[in-house]
């Protein structure tokens, strides 16, 4: 099996062909193919390479699927006795890419 971990936003994700993954929000658009050049390994069966930093000439090709937001995080903030009460909320963005190639020269 072959599979690559690639660097996006200062996270690292495992790419294997076929497959979705979801990152932080890039600005592309729905359909777009992303070329994504921080590849940190790179494994095929038992040929494993590792780069320092990045393993040169290979790239790992996507395709946009489209724009998710993730769970909801709520957020209270309670203190008894001075009567604060604060409930807020966020969803993070993500762009879901599918991985089509991972390209080795």
């Amino acid at each position: 099996m072959k599979y690559a971990i690639f660097e996006s936003g200062g996270k690292q994700y495992k790419a294997v062909e076929g497959s979705m993954v979801d990152v932080d929000l890039l600005p592309v658009e729905a359909g777009q193919s992303l070329s994504l050049s921080s590849v940190l390994l790179v494994a095929d069966g038992d040929n494993v390479s590792v780069g320092t930093p990045v393993v040169k000439g290979v790239k790992v090709q996507t395709t946009v699927i489209g724009m998710e937001k993730g769970p909801k995080v709520v957020i209270f903030k309670y203190s008894p006795k001075k009567r604060i009460r604060v409930k807020t909320g966020h969803r993070q963005q993500y762009t879901r890419l599918k991985i089509e190639k991972i390209e080795t020269e």
